[in-house]
C-alpha cells in the first residue's frame, strides 16, 4: 500500500500508538473482574463459585472470538477489529455499571470478552507484523504489554483512589470513554496489506495447529493464562477474606501487581534486545513460582504486598516473549498462529480459574492460589521442550 497523504500513507508510529490504545483496552478488560469483583458480588450477592461462571463466561466469550478471528487477520488485515472491537468493550463496561442482575452481568461479560479477545489478537499480531526481527519483535510485544499493564492499572487504581468520590458507576463510564480512542486513530490511518490475501485454507490452520513447536507454545500459554486470570482475578478476594485487608488496600495492592508488570515490560522493552527469550521464559517462570508461594505463606499485609510486586515483575515477560519466538517462526501466518495459541491460552484461562475458583469455595483462596505454583513450574518445562524443538537440525520454520 503507498501513497503521500496522511490517510494514505503507511504510518508505522501512529499504528503503533493505535496499538497501544487497543492493548489499554484490553487490559482494561483483564482487571476488571478482578478490581471490581468484592463490590459487585456484595450489590448482586453471589459467592466465589459464581465468580467463577464469570471467568468462563469471559473466556468463553474470548476463545470462540479468536479461533474465529485468526484467519480472518490474515486474510483481511487488522483494520476492521481496530474499529469494532473497542465498542464492544465501551458497550459491555456501561452495561457492567448499571447492571441490576446476574444474568446481565454474564451478559455484559460475554460482551466484554469478545471485544477484548479482538483487541488482544489484533494489536499483537500488528506489532508483530511491524517488527520482523526476533529480538526486535520481543522487545516491541513487551512494550506494547506496557500498555495492558497501564490499562490494568487504571481501573483497580482509581477505585482505590476514588471510589468514595465518584462511585464505581463513573469510574466505568470514564473507562468506557478512553477504549473509543484507538477507534478514532484507526479511522485514522492505513494499516498494512493482509499476508494471505486469498485466505487460510482449512488444512492450512490444522497443519500449522500439528506443529510440534506451536502445541508446545499453546499448552504453556495455556497455563500462563490461567495464571493471569487466578492471580488478577483472585488477589482481592484473597486479601480481603484471608489476610483482612479493605476493599480499598486490596485494590491498592492489586494495582501495585500491575504497575510491578508495567514497569518490568518497560525494562524488557530494553534488555530482551540483549537477552535471548527462552531465557528470560525460564527465569520468569521460576520467579513466579516463588512469589506466588511467598504470597500464601504471608502472614501480613506488608509480606502480601511484597509478594504481589515481585509476582508481577515475574510474570511480566511469558507472554509476549513465548508469542515472540513463535511469531518470528511463522510470520506468513501470524494471524492463524497467534490465534491458535491464543485460543489455547483462552481455553485455560476458562478451565484454571474455574478450578481455583471451586478450591477456594470449598477449601481456601490460599489453596486456591497455589494452583499457580504448579502452573508456573508446567510453564518452566515446556520451555524446555520449545527450546528443544527450536535447536532441532529438522526444526521446520
Amino acid at each position: 500500500m503507498s501513497g503521500t497523504s496522511a490517510a494514505t500513507q503507511i504510518r508505522p508510529g501512529w499504528l503503533s500508538i493505535a496499538a497501544y490504545t487497543g492493548m489499554f483496552t484490553f487490559g482494561i478488560v483483564m482487571a476488571l473482574l478482578g478490581a471490581i469483583l468484592p463490590l459487585i458480588s456484595q450489590r448482586l450477592h453471589f459467592g466465589l463459585a459464581q465468580a467463577g461462571n464469570l471467568f468462563v463466561a469471559l473466556n468463553v466469550a474470548m476463545l470462540i472470538t479468536t479461533l474465529a478471528l485468526g484467519p480472518l487477520l490474515d486474510r483481511f488485515g487488522m483494520r476492521p477489529a481496530f474499529i469494532v472491537a473497542p465498542v464492544f468493550v465501551a458497550g459491555a463496561v456501561c452495561l457492567i455499571g448499571g447492571v441490576a442482575t446476574f444474568a446481565g452481568l454474564i451478559l455484559a461479560v460475554v460482551l466484554l470478552g469478545i471485544g477484548g479477545a479482538a483487541l488482544n489478537q489484533a494489536t499483537n499480531t500488528l506489532i508483530a507484523d511491524l517488527n520482523r526481527d526476533e529480538r526486535k519483535k520481543g522487545a516491541a510485544l513487551n512494550l506494547l504489554g506496557v500498555f495492558f499493564g497501564f490499562g490494568a492499572l487504571f481501573v483497580p487504581f482509581t477505585i482505590g483512589a476514588l471510589l468514595d468520590v465518584l462511585g464505581l458507576e463513573q469510574i466505568l463510564y470514564a473507562a468506557a470513554a478512553l477504549t473509543l480512542v484507538t477507534v478514532a486513530l484507526s479511522l485514522r490511518f492505513s494499516f498494512p496489506r493482509p499476508q494471505q490475501g486469498g485466505g487460510v485454507p482449512f488444512a492450512q490452520v490444522m497443519q500449522l495447529a500439528r506443529q510440534p513447536l506451536v502445541i508446545a507454545f499453546a499448552v504453556l500459554l495455556f497455563f500462563e493464562s490461567g495464571n493471569e486470570f487466578i492471580l488478577g482475578g483472585y488477589i482481592t478476594s484473597y486479601l480481603t477474606r484471608t489476610l483482612g485487608a479493605t476493599v480499598a488496600t486490596a485494590s491498592y495492592l492489586l494495582a501495585a501487581y500491575w504497575g510491578a508488570l508495567m514497569l518490568a515490560r518497560i525494562i524488557l522493552s530494553r534488555i530482551s534486545l540483549r537477552i535471548g527469550g527462552q531465557t528470560l521464559m525460564l527465569a520468569s517462570a521460576l520467579g513466579v513460582a516463588a512469589s506466588v508461594a511467598l504470597l500464601i505463606l504471608a502472614s501480613s499485609l506488608m509480606v502480601a504486598g511484597l509478594a504481589t510486586v515481585l509476582l508481577g515483575l515475574s510474570i511480566a515477560a511469558i507472554f509476549p516473549t513465548a508469542l515472540a519466538l513463535a511469531g518470528s517462526r511463522y510470520a506468513s501466518h501470524s494471524g492463524t498462529v497467534f490465534g491458535i495459541l491464543i485460543g489455547v491460552a483462552l481455553f485455560g484461562g476458562i478451565t484454571l480459574p474455574l478450578l481455583a475458583g471451586q478450591i477456594a469455595e470449598n477449601r481456601s483462596v490460599r489453596l486456591g492460589l497455589a494452583l499457580a505454583i504448579v502452573n508456573a513450574l508446567a510453564i518452566f518445562v515446556l520451555q524446555l521442550i520449545a527450546g528443544r524443538i527450536i535447536r532441532r537440525p529438522d526444526h521446520v520454520q
